[in-house]
């Protein structure tokens, strides 16, 4: 029996703490979350002061029943989930399932803390314990409840307004405008002219260049020569003052520090692996979690190898100090180990100052040297982040630093600037070089060197090149740069990064173009929606001061449902407003023009399945025509002669040889050509294109395919034989049945097949029809859950206001508070995993 029980989230953590504590201690996992909000309306119950109503979650539940089995034969019970709000949340839902069973009578129960697993942090977390923080839990209650009631109630009017599997979120939405609102940019975006004038030098056979500064003794900007006249007229008198070199006017010699960044914060780590690794945010945390989590090196053992990925903070232990400066001295010598450690100002205000950066729990555990022990992901993550943090506490880089200007004329009227910089003493370069995003100014860090100049003297002067320039559109969001902008603006927490942009991929708000972010017009009308109806629940300054609230609610500072109930009570009514929006005025129908052969109005809008061009309309006694857009179309951009070329199918191309009528078309699988009865499908040509002759060829290929497919075919029954992907099988049409494999399929008689086809089931059919009229119910009661709760709002303000009313119902209720017992609600189920809740159609 084991005295003290432990719990953990993860059971690889579990097997690895395990092994630090010793026999008197059993490590059990919790698996995550495990209790949610259950997934159906009154989960946050507005109308009784946002008690909120949780159950298990189904596939933890014989976890919970473990733990609870283990829990009768300890003393002391010992909750040691993640050391944030997540994990601290995690902790008070066990301990109140627990509570709720009667288990914790005459039971030991702390809460411990670390912050990386090491023998060491894990046995000083056992010796400090500590109460569970109701401020922490209230927090994350707060902002599990913000997240239900915004996805609960406006996900619904997405479902019902544009097309089903939508969703809005409080970060989310937030997230989507940053994209569109840059995909607009580029979009307005006007090039502008201008002209960079260069001298091309040489000195001591050291070939060079100078960028033109000053002109008829007026600096030159960027839109000073701004076109080919004035660049030529440039040209022309430089050209004629310098009658073929230049003098040296000035020459100015500095010396220039560059310091370290940073350790690293969850943010940064998700930049930096994005920019260098190529990583996205979901697989570098993912990675991070199991360097956290430990990884079993030479002495079989295993250990945790970095701390804990979810942290703002860029502080570093003392003791990890200590450790980093002697792997300093020894792998690069003391001249790269300032006088005292660096210390760095966290930039998030709402960073916990307790935790430390994310760090090598040994900086002496050297990358190269454990790589045998690691995946290619892990070794990569590894490096860099022990790059950066011993590269954080190294000396500044010492560059010496030249500019000279250049004169073509005697009295300095006309001047070029050549510059040029050595890397003196690399210092932390050595180690490490922080990446950029695509679009900002690199600072190449390669010497860039000038021959030595002298005031006064001469040098032979080879040509003057003008050169055009445009200037470009801001560059789309990189999921490095979204990461960084998000922080920025204070949206979120970099912990939910990854699911975020996940959800906006799965949403297909947004696809990728290379490495970039674009929205799809699914994504615009969204955006343009919330935007438009939904104001202030996208906008960046609100979303930021509901996440510093939140944090304040975190240390204590205020209350969490007073906070709920002035969101509640705009949210509500906003929510209420828009229920009679007509699905056109959401769908940002536009008209493209007219018909020439019908007269009736051409129309492009948004659909369930798609952007679509509509010719007529509902009220017509002809029933419309439909087209869907080809891909890379855009519906903001489509013209009516391209709208109209869509309706150009089907195309009827004639005949084969054997008579059969070929058409092709597009269908729900995609372009094909038909040939008779039969189908073959278009994976490379364009079916407005293809010509008689290749969609020939096309299907000669698909008769000799089904040629090499068929073993058998008795026709006047229609049975046939045929290879499979599953091996040889019979099918009537009708049913599908496989070849026993004791039976050579060419022996096969009719009877035999018969027989086979009349014991086989009959086929499932595709679900379509049970599909819409489920999805119609879900929606319908979604919708309903919408109007409800936003009804009750009205009722509930003035209680919820003051707090007296709801606070007595609250008394009585079985909600769920951490001065409190949890609800003990037996309907609904929810299933969720550690940071990813699933009550509704709610997200992040």
């Amino acid at each position: 029996m084991s005295r003290n029980l432990v719990i953990v989230e993860s059971p690889a953590k579990a097997r690895t703490i395990e092994k630090y504590l010793g026999k008197d201690y059993q490590v059990l996992a919790s698996y995550g979350h495990v209790r949610d909000l259950i997934p159906k309306e009154g989960a946050v119950d507005t109308d009784n002061d946002f008690a909120m109503h949780y159950d298990i979650i189904d596939r933890n539940a014989k976890q919970v029943d473990k733990i609870a089995k283990s829990l009768k034969q300890s003393d002391t019970l010992l909750l040691a989930t993640d050391p944030d709000r997540e994990g601290e949340a995690i902790a008070w839902h066990l301990l109140e399932l627990l509570r709720d069973r009667g288990l914790l009578e005459n039971k030991h129960v702390a809460r411990v803390v670390f912050h990386e697993i090491t023998k060491r942090a894990v046995a000083h977390a056992v010796e400090h314990p500590r109460s569970i923080s109701n401020d922490l839990v209230n927090a994350q209650q707060a902002r599990r409840a913000l997240d239900y009631l915004v996805g609960f109630n406006l996900s619904p009017l997405l479902w019902r307004k544009v097309q089903r599997g939508l969703s809005a979120g409080r970060v989310q939405s937030p997230a989507l405008r940053l994209i569109c609102e840059r995909d607009a940019e580029i979009e307005a975006f006007v090039p502008e002219e201008y002209w960079r004038i260069e001298a091309k030098a040489e000195k001591d056979d050291i070939p060079f260049s100078a960028r033109l500064a000053q002109l008829d003794g007026e600096k030159i900007e960027q839109f000073t020569i701004n076109d080919q006249g004035g660049a030529d007229a440039a040209y022309e008198k430089l050209v004629a003052a310098a009658q073929g070199t230049l003098r040296v006017a000035r020459v100015e010699k500095k010396q220039r520090r560059r310091n370290p960044s940073p350790p690293f914060t969850t943010s940064t780590l998700q930049q930096e692996a994005a920019r260098k690794l190529g990583f996205n945010a979901r697989r570098t945390m993912r990675t991070a979690q199991g360097l956290y989590e430990g990884v079993k090196l030479g002495d079989g053992e295993e250990t945790g190898l970095i701390t804990y990925m979810r942290t703002d903070s860029v502080n570093l232990a003392a003791d990890a100090l200590t450790e980093i400066r002697q792997t300093i001295g020894d792998r690069y010598g003391d001249k790269n180990l300032p006088d005292s450690p660096r210390t760095f100002k966290t930039k998030s205000k709402n960073a916990q100052e307790a935790h430390e950066a994310i760090r090598p729990t040994a900086s002496a555990r050297i990358p190269s040297e454990i790589k045998q022990y690691l995946t290619s992901d892990q070794f990569r993550l590894y490096e860099l982040v022990w790059q950066r943090t011993v590269a954080s506490q190294m000396v500044h880089a010492l560059f010496d630093t030249v500019s000279a200007d250049l004169a073509a004329d005697a009295d300095n009227q006309h001047l070029f600037r050549a510059s040029g910089r050595t890397l003196r003493e690399a210092g932390f370069l050595s180690v490490y070089k922080e990446g950029r995003d695509d679009g900002d100014k690199a600072e190449d860090d390669n010497d860039k060197r000038l021959p030595a100049l002298e005031e006064g003297e001469t040098i032979a002067l080879q040509e003057i090149v003008p050169t055009q320039h445009f200037t470009e559109p801001p560059p789309r969001f990189t999921e490095a740069a979204l990461v960084k902008t998000l922080e920025e603006y204070d949206i979120g927490r970099p912990s939910t990064y990854a699911a975020i942009i996940s959800t906006l991929q799965d949403r297909e708000y947004v696809e990728m173009d290379g490495k970039a972010f674009m929205p799809t017009p699914l994504g615009k009308i969204v955006n343009k929606f919330l935007t438009d109806h939904f104001t202030r629940y996208v906008d960046y300054e609100f979303t930021a001061n509901l996440e510093d609230r939140l944090d304040a609610v975190s240390r204590g500072e205020q209350e969490w449902r007073p906070l709920l109930a002035e969101f509640w009570e705009r949210f509500s009514d906003q929510i209420e407003a828009k229920q009679d929006l007509s699905r056109e005025e959401v769908a940002q129908a536009r008209e493209l023009g007219t018909d020439p052969k019908t007269g009736k109005p051409v129309i492009v809008r948004i659909g369930r399945y798609g952007p679509f061009v509509q010719i007529g309309s509902k009220d017509d006694e002809e029933k419309p025509k439909f087209a869907g857009l080809r891909k890379g179309q855009d519906m903001d951009k489509i013209t009516l002669d391209e709208a109209l070329y869509l309706f150009n199918l089907p195309r009827d191309l004639g005949e084969t040889p054997e008579g059969e009528e070929i058409q092709v078309n597009i269908g729900r699988f995609g372009p094909y050509v038909r040939f008779g009865k039969k189908f073959a499908s278009l994976k490379e040509d364009d079916p407005y294109t293809i010509s008689k002759e290749r969609a020939l060829e096309v299907i000669a290929e698909k008769k000799e395919a089904d040629a090499k497919k068929l073993i058998k075919h008795f026709e006047a029954e229609n049975i046939k034989v045929q290879h499979g992907p599953f091996g040889p099988y019979i099918t009537d049409g009708k049913k599908n049945a496989s070849v026993p494999k004791d039976i050579e399929p060419e022996s096969l008689t009719l009877e035999q097949c018969q027989e086979i086809i009349a014991k086989a089931p009959e086929k499932k059919k595709r679900g379509r029809k049970n599909a819409k009229t489920s999805a119609s119910k879900k929606a319908s009661s979604s919708a309903k859950t919408s109007k409800t709760t936003a009804s009750k709002a009205k009722t509930s303000k003035s209680k919820t206001a003051n707090g007296k009313t709801a606070a007595k119902k609250a008394a009585s209720s079985k909600s769920a508070s951490p001065r409190k017992g949890a609800a003990k609600t037996k309907t609904g189920k929810s299933s969720s995993s550690r940071g990813k809740s699933s009550s509704g159609p709610t997200s992040g």
